[in-house]
């Protein structure tokens, strides 16, 4: 066995929400060869499986997990020109950085999300107008199904909003080593997103001035780790944005103008379809940031963040989960997709 394996190892210490009870078996993977031989440990001994990144996008249960948790720990960057190369265990925040510092354009608005960067094809992270699959190039990967170590293009990802391949169609079935990034060498950034063009106005930024610029208003949210905000502890962004047809649109609209709002914020998504901000929507079924529910809450500065007030129970999340879903559901006729993993349940 060329790894170490430990038992009933405390999950929450390991996630941004620090919530949830123990792994029963747990390996801290450096190599990838160690990924493997863990994998086929669990697999031999029919143990389920939980691949771990930097925690930053999942709840686990009260009860733990009852099988075998690979931590993903495998480091190093490698930059080639415009071509950088990210192995799956490196921070995410450390790359951007690194990548800004190297004047290498396409990810400086997804500065300050945490997490691995491993996970970042996983769901198609996206922030501020930028998503990871605007310039990933391919995705390196175990693949658990044929014992083979492949590299994905960005087509062969399938890469939509907050999905992939990773996470729909072959859930479960490759593990991510390493991520390569084709960006652009000194490109100017990437300034649509309406919070950024309020903060520079007419002004032209540099990619250090737009990644400051992002920390800046994430940290204004408490969307970036802080040991001292007591809005910190949380998943980040707990709902997707919902995805509805244009007759959909209409429906909300007219629902909106009964309880005198005129405007309803809409985007363009894929071909006739329309991104609602999940924001609207729990706002105006009858929430509001700072709401309390038992030891969770919303963020009082983020309506999309549910938050751990001190010593809450993955019960209490789920409980504030499901009340905001149902009220939701219950005024607007839509169906709020939780953003994070749910590990144990």
């Amino acid at each position: 066995m060329d790894f170490i394996l430990q038992e009933n190892v405390p999950l929450a210490p390991l996630t941004t929400l620090k919530i949830g009870g123990n792994a029963r078996f747990f390996v801290r993977a450096e190599t990838a060869q160690q990924i493997i031989a863990a994998l086929d440990f669990a697999e031999e001994n029919e143990f389920p499986i939980f691949v771990l990144g930097g925690g930053s996008n999942i709840l686990v249960a009260d009860e733990g997990f009852g099988g075998l948790v690979v931590q993903i720990a495998v480091k190093g960057i490698e930059i080639k020109e415009n071509i950088v190369t990210a192995q799956a265990g490196e921070d995410w925040d450390g790359f951007v950085k690194s990548c800004v510092e190297n004047d290498l354009q396409g990810i400086e608005c997804l500065s300050g999300i945490p997490g691995l960067t491993g996970g970042t094809p996983v769901q198609n992270v996206g922030a501020y107008g930028q998503e990871v699959s605007e310039t990933i190039a391919k995705v390196r990967v175990f693949d658990r199904k044929s014992k083979e170590i492949l590299e994905l293009t960005n087509q062969d990802c399938q890469f939509s909003y907050r999905a992939s391949l990773f996470n729909a169609t072959a859930k479960n079935r490759f593990i991510v080593l390493a991520v390569t990034f084709a960006l652009n060498k000194n490109g100017a950034p990437k300034i649509v997103y309406k919070d950024l063009q309020n903060h520079f106005g007419d002004y032209q930024p540099n990619l250090r001035e737009t990644r400051e610029a992002v920390l800046e208003i994430r940290r204004a949210k408490s969307m970036v780790i802080d040991e001292l905000d007591p809005n910190a502890k949380s998943a980040g962004s707990f709902f997707k944005n919902p995805v509805v047809r244009p007759e959909k649109l209409a429906e909300i609209v007219v629902l909106a103008r009964q309880f005198g709002v005129e405007d309803v914020p809409h985007f363009p998504a894929a071909e006739n379809e329309f991104k609602i901000p999940a924001a609207w929507l729990i706002e105006n079924a009858g929430f509001y940031k700072g709401y309390v529910k038992n030891e969770a809450g919303i963020s009082t500065r983020h309506t999309l963040a549910l938050i751990n007030r001190g010593a809450a129970s993955a019960s209490d999340i789920l409980a504030l989960k499901n009340e905001i879903q149902t009220a939701v559901r219950k005024k607007f006729g839509v169906e709020l997709t939780p953003e994070p993993i749910f590990v144990g349940f």
